[in-house]
């Protein structure tokens, strides 16, 4: 077994759309980034490369790349997902946390976990998604922005699956 560890942070402004896990959530502001500035696919990416030992987000996708502008995270995720493979690695599972103070997203959760299984081959049970406020303190608290942490485990494909 093999774990990683991922966290992405985005200021929230004015005039751009609102993406977490692939899904437009209504709110006046909008993550600020070079591609759709997912924060929850992004930490998600990063704690699956760490797992795999293949560096992170920046350096498999790199944003001076004009590829990756505008471009959907869930590609991205499922790009990650290929790599994971390429190398020999199966995902057992995900967990992650949105840290945000607004808008409230828990109606948005199971559309997260779906889009983010969908887009990793994965079943939902492998998902987890949550969301939390941080009281209103500090940057977050004054909805200047959101941060994501995620973890997520992979396991050897070459070896027996046993006691996963």
């Amino acid at each position: 077994m093999r774990f990683g560890f991922g966290f992405d942070i985005h200021q929230l402004v004015e005039n751009r759309k609102l993406i977490l896990g692939g899904i437009e959530i209504p709110f006046n502001k909008g993550l600020l980034g070079h591609s759709d500035a997912d924060a929850l696919s992004h930490a998600i990416c990063d704690a699956l490369l760490g797992a795999a030992t293949l560096g992170n987000i920046g350096t498999q996708f790199p944003n001076t790349d004009v590829q990756y502008k505008n471009i959907s995270s869930l590609l991205l995720l499922e790009r990650t997902a290929l790599l994971i493979r390429e190398n020999h690695f199966e995902i057992s599972n995900i967990d992650s946390t949105i840290v945000l103070q607004e808008p409230i997203i828990h109606t948005f959760i199971s559309y997260l976990r779906k889009n983010i299984a969908h887009s990793l081959s994965l079943e939902l049970q492998q998902v987890s998604v949550k969301a939390t406020t941080s009281e209103h303190l500090g940057f977050i608290g004054r909805n200047e922005g959101i941060a994501v942490f995620a973890v997520a485990s992979l396991y050897d494909s070459t070896s027996p699956k046993s006691e996963l």
